[in-house]
């Protein structure tokens, strides 16, 4: 039995050794090819599956009010990326990264189903 618990415990220094050697590669590969910075630049299409789902345009006029009633009212009226928690500002003027499409930036004028009010 001790044989086992042996073999076992090596088994599990090595295996965490690998594993922990290994974060530092999976870092620097998770970045792509583009690098984070040049990634975080590309502009959300409107036709992307979770875009769609969630209603964002670029344009929260756009919005189709029939699916996302919530867009119609008069509070509705008033939210925008550029005013939304998610939403922050950027560089590039009137676009900026957006927590719910990580990787893309967003239209300051825009909107979509998950806009939630920024606190100041």
């Amino acid at each position: 039995m001790k044989k086992e618990q042996e073999i076992s415990r090596r088994k599990f220094i090595s295996t965490t050794t690998k594993a922990v050697a290994t974060i530092p590669v999976v870092a620097v590969l998770g970045e792509g090819a583009l690098g984070e910075e040049a990634a975080a630049t590309a502009k959300l299409d409107e036709s992307n599956p979770t875009a769609v789902a969630l209603g964002y345009k670029h344009d929260a006029n756009d919005v189709d009010v029939d699916r996302f009633a919530k867009r119609a009212t008069e509070e509705g009226k008033q939210q925008f990326c550029d005013n939304c928690l998610h939403y922050k500002p950027s560089d590039e003027e009137g676009w900026g990264p957006c927590a719910i499409f990580p990787g893309f930036n967003v239209a300051a004028k825009g909107w979509c189903n998950v806009w939630v009010k920024a606190t100041t």
